[in-house]
């Protein structure tokens, strides 16, 4: 139930606020184009999901939000042509920035249908894209939450990154409500840490806390409306951050949708599979949609 993940004081006027056009429930309509695939979304973030932080079950995604007035609990729930929308807000005046940040978050201004047809056309993807039409790429709640956990999820499982992101939550991050559920840290706070405790390398501090800086300081900037190719000059410029992380951050949390992590052995093992040997090669046809086809490789099943 929606009031077991909401602010346990919510006032009546921020409830109003998120009825937005509501649906007599308090929920909000985000309409999408179809196709879209619901499974591999989910999947998605329910493999990467961290306990206090977001949370997949029944068909609904639910997570917090950072807004620029204060936090946000969100529950997602996609049915049909549009996602169902219910969320507490810490602050009516967010309501605006938590529809665009939800919209952002689930791809839902993506063309499913120019991207089909595009990666369709390939007879290598053909098959994967029949399998799974309408298929999104996720993207960020928050880009500087994303850049943190593609670093901790560098050289490591999902499972381990996933384990480092909640240890950084529960030693920084900020309680909502009754505290089951808390915002993801601050640049700032970041920054500021030792990051002691959470089971990191060295060098693997050291670059979360560049990060943190970068983007505390103002240097750089990790939303949608930034400049890609600038982003990713100034994020490969980190220390410890390459050519992977640097493209998996331009594609999900600015939402470059021709961005291509071709460092990444999943994607280049899952190619291979297909036969394809030179991924960089076989991509150029993929453009501008190259992201897209990262998904489906990254779906394909060993």
């Amino acid at each position: 139930m929606f009031d077991d993940f909401a602010f346990g004081c919510a006032p009546p006027q921020v409830r109003r606020a998120a009825a937005g056009n509501h649906d007599g429930e308090g929920a909000i309509t985000l309409r999408h184009r179809t196709p879209y695939h619901v499974p591999s979304v989910l999947a998605w973030f329910a493999g990467r999901a961290v306990p206090g932080l977001d949370q997949v079950a029944g068909g609904t995604y639910r997570r917090t939000l950072r807004l620029p007035r204060g936090g946000a609990l969100v529950e997602l729930t996609p049915q049909g042509d549009a996602v169902r929308l219910r969320l507490a807000l810490a602050d009516p005046r967010d309501l605006d920035a938590a529809v665009q940040r939800c919209r952002r978050l689930l791809d839902l201004d993506a063309d499913p249908d120019a991207v089909d047809a595009v990666l369709g056309a390939d007879p290598l993807l053909a098959s994967l894209v029949a399998a799974r039409p309408g298929i999104r790429v996720p993207g960020a709640a928050d880009g500087f939450e994303l850049a943190v956990r593609a670093v901790l999820g560098q050289q490591v499982s999902v499972a381990a990154a996933r384990t480092f992101c909640g240890r950084l939550l529960a030693a920084l991050g900020e309680p909502l409500g009754d505290g089951r559920w808390r915002l993801f840290p601050t640049p700032a706070a970041v920054a500021g840490s030792d990051l002691a405790g959470i089971g990191l390398t060295g060098a693997r501090i050291a670059t979360v806390r560049a990060l943190a800086a970068a983007v505390a300081g103002g240097g750089l900037t990790l939303d949608a409306g930034a400049d890609r190719a600038a982003t990713g000059q100034a994020l490969r410029a980190l220390p410890g951050i390459g050519p992977w992380t640097a493209s998996y951050v331009v594609m999900r949390a600015l939402g470059d949708p021709d961005a291509l992590p071709l460092g990444d052995l999943v994607l280049r093992r899952r190619a291979a599979s297909l036969g394809i040997d030179d991924l960089a090669g076989r991509a150029r046809s993929w453009q501008p949609w190259r992201a897209y086809a990262a998904m489906h490789l990254w779906n394909l099943e060993e």
